[in-house]
């Protein structure tokens, strides 16, 4: 006589809790999404103020944005954080290590987009990525795909301008990584590494991926945590993001904008590029004043430009990156992404 396993019937009951909550919030919450114009017109209502007035229209673009924003981000983050228990660190490891240039690269750019580890997670990936036995080039391609075509961005993005730009985006973006990727791999700059960490790689080899498969309600507290993780640590620089993105909407003169970023302008694209650097902050702060620049009559690939070189190209992540990268090798892969992004920039501004 089989005895039943005393966790099975506990994780049924949390199953059957997590699928009671998803079916309750889920409409909730696309009943709420579809009801924020309302709610912006009543909030500043509550103001006395009008959208003619230029505090009334910031005021209304803060109202209408912050909770759009803050909705995207907590479902989209919810969602990866669940396809993020099919794609462990040491898995993705596992998929990259061996893998050849080109095949390689393409592979570590796609799974950026649905691993996006934040800046602070570079050193250990970079490091355990080499000591995998990935090749350099294809571990830059993953490091310079996770931070700048993520989910937050390509969600974000579709939601304020629609899917034809998400997917351009999405496709110029992963175009820059692999080419990143492909230029600095033929390079053959590892000796461009720190000192200390070649010995790490040299004394690496294969790695034993966890095949450990995880139940649902095991993956739905998954995304739960990743929501609390990252939601509960971005929101103050999207709430901050989408402040100066209302000042820009209701103050700023659209012809001062478009003539600093303007598409008629070639050399508004480095300048954005340069101006976006200093800044760190992520897809979810910096996306909100996109749009409040492009309402501006900014040019649209401009603007992204200036978003991708934030994301992407932040002084903090390479002050990080410093820790295993020698400065030729950091001003390298510098170059390399942004002649990218100018790329990119002007690709925008030409069929947009």
């Amino acid at each position: 006589m089989s005895v039943s396993s005393p966790s099975r019937p506990v994780a049924d009951h949390a199953l059957r809790r997590w699928l009671f909550a998803l079916a309750l919030l889920v409409p909730l919450w696309v009943l709420a999404y579809g009801q924020l114009v309302a709610i912006a017109d009543a909030a500043l209502a509550l103001t006395g103020l009008t959208r003619q007035t230029a505090l009334g229209e910031a005021l209304h673009f803060f109202f209408y944005d912050t909770p759009k924003v803050l909705f995207l981000l907590t479902g989209i983050v919810f969602v990866m954080g669940v396809v993020q228990t099919f794609f462990a660190p040491e898995r993705t490891r596992a998929l990259l290590s061996g893998r050849r240039e080109g095949v390689g690269n393409v592979m570590a750019a796609t799974l950026g987009i649905v691993t996006p580890f934040c800046s602070c997670s570079a050193v250990p990936l970079f490091i355990g990525f080499l000591s995998a036995g990935v090749p350099l080039g294809v571990t830059f391609s993953f490091l310079v795909a996770a931070p700048m075509v993520n989910e937050v961005a390509l969600v974000l993005l579709f939601g304020m301008f629609g899917w034809k730009v998400a997917a351009l985006y999405l496709t110029l973006g992963l175009a820059v990584a692999i080419g990143a990727g492909l230029v600095i791999g033929r390079l053959g700059m590892e000796a461009q590494l720190e000192d200390w960490v070649r010995p790490i790689i040299a004394g690496g080899g294969a790695v034993n991926a966890q095949d450990s498969s995880p139940n649902w309600a095991a993956r739905f507290a998954a995304g739960r945590h990743h929501v609390r993780e990252i939601v509960g640590k971005v929101w103050p620089y999207v709430v901050a993001g989408i402040a100066l993105g209302a000042g820009i909407h209701g103050y700023v003169p659209q012809d001062f904008m478009a003539s600093i970023m303007g598409r008629d302008v070639w050399w508004s694209v480095p300048v954005a590029v340069v101006l976006g650097v200093p800044m760190y902050t992520n897809a979810a702060g910096i996306i909100p004043i996109v749009e409040a620049l492009i309402g501006k009559g900014a040019a649209l690939g401009t603007v992204l430009a200036f978003m991708m070189s934030v994301i992407a190209l932040s002084a903090p992540e390479m002050i990080i990156l410093r820790k295993v990268l020698k400065p030729r090798l950091i001003a390298t892969f510098a170059g390399v992404v942004a002649a990218g992004i100018l790329l990119v920039g002007y690709v925008f501004n030409l069929v947009l």
